[in-house]
C-alpha cells in the first residue's frame, strides 16, 4: 500500500498530493488535472506506472516499488523561460537523493566517477547507468497562460530491462530506500530550488549547481541529433542550458536537444 506524503515545507506552501499503487500515468493525470482548470500546485505520485512516457515518446516502463512521480504547475512567466525548469528539476532530485542516500553515492563536484550524477539534459546515472529521468510537457490553458508539467521516474527495487542503454536501480547500488522517502524529499527539495529560480531571474544560480553535479564534464562524447552525430569534448553548460561541444578543430557547437553518449559509449551507441 502506498503511504506518500509531504514534508513540513511542501506542504507549508500549499502544495497537494494524490498518492497511487499504481497508475497508467502521473504525467497524464497531472496533464488532465491542467486542463479541467486545477491551476497547482500538485503531486500524483506512484509505486508502478503503466503507461509511463519518456523522451520523444519513448516508453518507460515503472515497476512495483519504483518512484513515478509528477508536479503541475502553472508558472507565471514567458514559456521559454519555463523551459530552465527542467534544470531545477534535476537539482533538486539530485539533492533529494543526496539527502537520503548513504554517505559517498551522490555526486558534489565535477570529478565524482561512479557516483549518482546528472546528465544532460533530464537524466540521473549511478555508475554511468541511468537511475532517474525527467520529463517536461506543457500545455497551453484557456486563459493563455502554460501549465508545466515535469514528471520523475526513479528505479528504486529495481531497473527496466529491453533499454538501449544500461540501467541500474537503488536496490543494485545497496541503497535500502523506500520510493516514499525519495518523493518526500524531493518534493521539499523542489520547493528550495524552485523558489531559488524564482520565476526564472535566478535561472543562472541553478544552472551553477546543476553543472556541479554534471556527469561527463571533460570526457568525449557524442551527441545524436536529427539524423546526425556531433563528436567531442563535452565542456560545459551554457547560461541558456545548452550543452557545449568542444570539436576537434577546437569550435565551440552549442545543442538544444539530442541523445548525449559518455566515452566507448559515445563510438558504440551514437
Amino acid at each position: 500500500m502506498a503511504n506518500f506524503w509531504l514534508g513540513p515545507i511542501a506542504s507549508g506552501r500549499g502544495y497537494r498530493l494524490h498518492g497511487f499503487d499504481e497508475i497508467g500515468s502521473t504525467s497524464t493525470e497531472a496533464s488532465s488535472a491542467a486542463a479541467s482548470g486545477d491551476v497547482g500546485e500538485v503531486w500524483y505520485a506512484a509505486l508502478r506506472q503503466t503507461a509511463g512516457r519518456g523522451r520523444r515518446g519513448r516508453a518507460w516502463e515503472t515497476p512495483s516499488g519504483n518512484l513515478a512521480a509528477s508536479l503541475m504547475i502553472v508558472p507565471d512567466c514567458d514559456p521559454a523561460i519555463a523551459a530552465t525548469l527542467g534544470f531545477v528539476a534535476g537539482v533538486a532530485l539530485n539533492r533529494a537523493l543526496a539527502a537520503t542516500l548513504p554517505a559517498g553515492l551522490v555526486k558534489h563536484g565535477i570529478d565524482g566517477a561512479n557516483r549518482v550524477a546528472l546528465k544532460w539534459p533530464n537524466d540521473v546515472l549511478a555508475d554511468g547507468a541511468k537511475l532517474a529521468g525527467i520529463l517536461l510537457e506543457a500545455q497551453k490553458l484557456p486563459d493563455g497562460r502554460h501549465a508545466v508539467v515535469i514528471g520523475f521516474g526513479v528505479n528504486i527495487v529495481s531497473a527496466p530491462s529491453g533499454l538501449p542503454y544500461p540501467a541500474t536501480s537503488l536496490n543494485d547500488l545497496g541503497a535500502g530506500v523506500s520510493a516514499e522517502t525519495i518523493f518526500a524529499a524531493l518534493a521539499e527539495e523542489w520547493v528550495v530550488a524552485y523558489e531559488l529560480w524564482d520565476h526564472g531571474q535566478n535561472v543562472g544560480d541553478i544552472l551553477r549547481l546543476w553543472r556541479a553535479s554534471a556527469a561527463g564534464i571533460g570526457a568525449e562524447v557524442a551527441v545524436a541529433r536529427d539524423g546526425d552525430v556531433i563528436r567531442g569534448i563535452f565542456e560545459s553548460i551554457d547560461d541558456a542550458g545548452r550543452l557545449i561541444v568542444r570539436g576537434n578543430d577546437n569550435s565551440r557547437i552549442a545543442i538544444t536537444a539530442g541523445d548525449v553518449h559518455f566515452g566507448v559509449t559515445a563510438t558504440a551507441r551514437a
